[in-house]
């Protein structure tokens, strides 16, 4: 691939030497004598790196031409990296044009060696962010063919780790069989079951849901199954279990692991035979129900210690559908705020940070009552961490300020126009610590 350098100056020995140098190095050089001939440059020809004067007028040394050249290649070109090679009477006005965005400066006369290195590393970072960019691009392109793809139910997510949950979960929608959803508390398992039935052939029957921890274990197999008149202390009248109820759709069973022992018997031959009966009736009824059920509890374990039976976990784990929870997907921890939000309040850059940083042990949940509460109480001021009200000790547990997402680290190389130091400070990271970060996250190769 062509690695292409513009160099801007009024100086044609300048413009000469400095291709040279380039050229030595397989770089291609192009050369402007005028900011207007520059910014005509860059419009009809690919450039990676500016190498760009501070002054164009021979009646003075104020700068000012170099500073308007600068911001209309800002304007123009935001993510291309810039250069600026400066006399001492323009340092002030080159340190400033770093602060807003310059990649760096070189005094004259310039170190060829130090010249070099700076143009060779902003070509790799320039490759990097065109690479960061198309990545992107290609995910945000799966988000969009999946929701253009299937009902996801209104669900909101951002993240890779989410979209691969929600693929599996999509792609086993179509079939009868029954479906396993694991994962913590709080990380939305009853929204994956109703994808999931939004997807099935049944989608235009029944979805019901029972939660089998909320139920005293003596009224769960009323709950499933029905019970006659009479059935139990209480039961006046016969009442249709969830079962019937769900008939011809999808019945989804949460916290599975609650279920005693005879009402996982009785589970079982209804998923086998289709049939059961009511407590208290001799009748035998039969249903056509697809059944979804979630755990947060391991389910082999229970197996080892005798209290789940093996064959109904086999009969229930056809497909196992796994929620990660929110620390192993934090690029969806600011869509879903801002969702929950609904435009009541603003987040302030603090508590965005506070949010990234904190390991939501409660996941979605503990994250919408957070919000919840922080835009009650911000009166419509931007939220700040104290709002949130998250434990401090909880903070960093599990992913600490200095673990940014591959999300977060891309955002920064880009807003740093590809300059490493910058993105690095932005992130609270030193150079060393991004370079590792964005070897393990495959978008650089070497520092």
């Amino acid at each position: 691939m062509t690695r292409t350098v513009l160099i801007i100056d009024d100086n044609p020995a300048v413009g000469e030497a400095l291709s040279l140098a380039l050229s030595l190095h397989e770089i291609r050089p192009l050369t402007a004598l005028t900011p207007e001939d520059g910014l005509a440059v860059l419009e009809r020809d690919a450039v990676d790196v500016v190498i760009q004067d501070m002054n164009f007028t021979a009646d003075t040394t104020s700068g000012e031409e170099g500073v308007e050249l600068f911001r209309a290649i800002r304007e123009r070109h935001p993510d291309l990296p810039v250069i600026l090679l400066t006399a001492w009477t323009h340092l002030e006005t080159a340190v400033e044009l770093v602060k807003a965005g310059a990649a760096d400066y070189l005094a004259k006369p310039w170190d060829d060696h130090k010249l070099l290195a700076t143009v060779e590393n902003l070509l790799e970072l320039s490759e990097s962010s065109r690479e960061l960019s198309r990545s992107r691009r290609e995910r945000r392109q799966r988000r969009e063919q999946l929701r253009s793809k299937y009902d996801l139910d209104g669900l909101v997510f951002a993240s890779e780790a989410m979209g691969r949950t929600l693929n599996l979960a999509c792609q086993v929608a179509r079939s009868d069989v029954p479906v396993l959803i694991t994962g913590p508390n709080g990380t939305g398992k009853e929204r994956i079951a109703a994808i999931v039935h939004a997807n099935s052939a049944v989608k235009r029957g029944p979805f019901v849901a029972v939660n089998c921890g909320a139920l005293p274990g003596e009224l769960i197999e009323a709950e499933l199954f029905g019970a006659d008149a009479g059935a139990y202390t209480g039961a006046n009248k016969a009442r249709e279990g969830r079962f019937e109820l769900a008939d011809g759709g999808t019945l989804f069973l949460d916290e599975i692991g609650n279920l005693p022992l005879p009402g996982q018997m009785k589970l079982l031959r209804v998923l086998e035979t289709g049939q059961f009966e009511r407590l208290g009736s001799g009748k035998t009824r039969q249903v056509k129900v697809r059944v979804l059920s979630a755990t947060n509890a391991d389910l082999k374990a229970m197996i080892q210690a005798g209290t789940f039976r093996e064959d109904l976990y086999y009969r229930l784990n056809v497909i196992e559908v796994n929620l990660p929870p929110l620390t192993e997907r934090t690029d969806d921890i600011l869509p879903l705020a801002e969702f929950f939000l609904d435009g009541r309040a603003e987040l302030g850059d603090a508590a965005r940070e506070a949010m990234q940083s904190y390991s939501w042990p409660g996941n979605v949940r503990e994250l919408k009552n957070a919000i919840e509460r922080a835009a009650l109480l911000a009166g419509g001021s931007p939220i700040t961490p104290e709002l949130l009200n998250l434990p401090q000790h909880a903070a960093v547990s599990t992913r600490n300020l200095d673990e940014p997402s591959r999300d977060a680290v891309e955002d920064a190389l880009q807003h740093a126009g590809g300059v490493v130091s910058r993105a690095a400070q932005q992130l609270g990271l030193s150079r060393q610590a991004l370079y590792r970060r964005m070897e393990r996250y495959g978008l650089a190769t070497s520092g």
